[in-house]
């Protein structure tokens, strides 16, 4: 489905985030082997805007501030900030000791580099751009922003952990064109990327970081707090669908399975000694956008009058089944569960629909049976459902 903020229809899936892994099996096992839902087809996460791209991103890279599961933002790579001037000066300090994965020191000028490069891909990252005078490294470990107003979610920007998320990177990588994919991935993640194991399609190796230096405060919760590494490698193994890699739990070939269809989850169930759980409850949002710049739907009242003929319980349904637990609707602009999350307007998808009166109200506002056309996504089935309909992760324990 087209993603897009300007959207008539947001209905949620229940779907996970990416999690920090439990230890799945015994402390003696190094390896932790994983199924991410797509193949990771481009290895630079401010460049693509996909979601495995992300999950590779937060392998490798870090940020200067991480979010936990309540969306709390707390300092990651920074040890903190200093606010002055009016609320129009921000003095971010790095914590010491930071390392990039090829034995550099991370330094304030890496991050400045990097924070833009990320805002010229990134919408809240612009409006960030848009309020700062100046973005500079007075010294090594300080970043210094000179607002020309006040920007109080500055660190929610420098923190956020959805697409394009804020990841640091060495100046020579972030200094690139953020137009163009970088081939060569260096962090300062708890996690190296292994080039020369790289199988593209197949398989994507992380061997743990040594030298990576975990926050001292605070306890893991999605990219906040202190990020404690369980195994020596990681390795993604792209599957040909999803009932592929659930055959692969089933035989142990694999441990984690990022997300599964809803119609395969009854099999897992029923195999012993593997867990679904849905990691994020406020799920995906998947959305009907209209294109409101041609016939018909340039009429705002026809626009109007169609929100009457969805039934978003009905979608959730054929996409996720009537578990409670993989749906929520009515929803709108604003996703539930979020600080923002709003009911207003709503009210207009609640009850039973009414189809005599969505067709006299299209009539009355002037729809005279001109074509619709509804545009689907010209991939695979089971690359597809990965946003729609993939509700939970699963994992086999020892």
């Amino acid at each position: 489905m087209l993603v897009s903020r300007r959207s008539l229809l947001k209905a949620a899936a229940a779907a996970p985030a990416l999690s920090l892994p439990e230890i799945l099996r015994a402390q003696s096992q190094t390896t932790l082997r994983f199924i991410p839902v797509i193949d990771l087809t481009f290895i630079d996460p401010i460049y693509s805007t996909a979601q495995v791209s992300r999950n590779h991103g937060f392998m490798v890279y870090d940020t200067l501030y991480g979010m936990n599961s309540a969306l709390e933002v707390s300092p990651q790579m920074a040890s903190g900030h200093v606010v002055s001037n009016d609320e129009r000066q921000w003095d971010l300090t790095l914590r010491e000791g930071l390392l990039w994965h090829d034995g550099e020191r991370v330094l304030a000028r890496d991050c400045v580099a990097s924070i833009r490069r990320w805002a010229a891909r990134d919408g809240f990252g612009a409006e960030l751009m848009a309020a700062t005078d100046q973005l500079s490294a007075p010294d090594d470990r300080t970043i210094r922003f000179r607002l020309s107003r006040p920007f109080p979610l500055l660190p929610a920007a420098l923190g956020k952990a959805a697409i394009q998320a804020p990841f640091m990177m060495p100046e020579r990588l972030a200094s690139q064109d953020p137009f163009k994919p970088l081939a060569e991935v260096v962090g300062s993640g708890p996690f190296r990327f292994v080039a020369d194991q790289r199988v593209q399609g197949a398989r994507n190796v992380y061997a743990r970081f040594d030298r990576y230096l975990p926050r001292q405060d605070g306890k893991p919760d999605w990219t906040a707090g202190p990020k404690i590494v369980h195994y020596d490698r990681v390795v993604w193994t792209t599957m040909p669908d999803a009932a592929t890699g659930v055959a692969a739990l089933q035989t142990r070939e694999q441990d984690w399975q990022e997300t599964t269809p809803h119609d395969l989850l009854p099999v897992l169930k029923r195999t012993g000694g593997i867990t679904t759980r849905i990691l994020d409850p406020r799920g995906y949002t998947c959305m009907l956008r209209v294109n409101h710049l041609q016939p018909p739907f340039d009429n705002p009242a026809i626009r109007r009058a169609l929100l009457g003929a969805i039934d978003q319980s009905a979608f959730m349904t054929a996409v996720a089944g009537d578990d409670p637990a993989h749906q929520s609707s009515p929803i709108g602009f604003f996703a539930p569960g979020t600080p923002m999350a709003s009911d207003v307007g709503l009210n207009v998808f609640r009850g039973p629909r009414d189809m005599a009166k969505v067709k006299a109200d299209l009539k009355a506002a002037g729809y005279n049976g001109e074509k619709v056309v509804l545009l689907v996504p010209p991939i695979p089935l089971h690359k597809s459902r990965s946003a729609t309909s993939q509700p939970t992760c699963c994992s086999r324990p020892a």
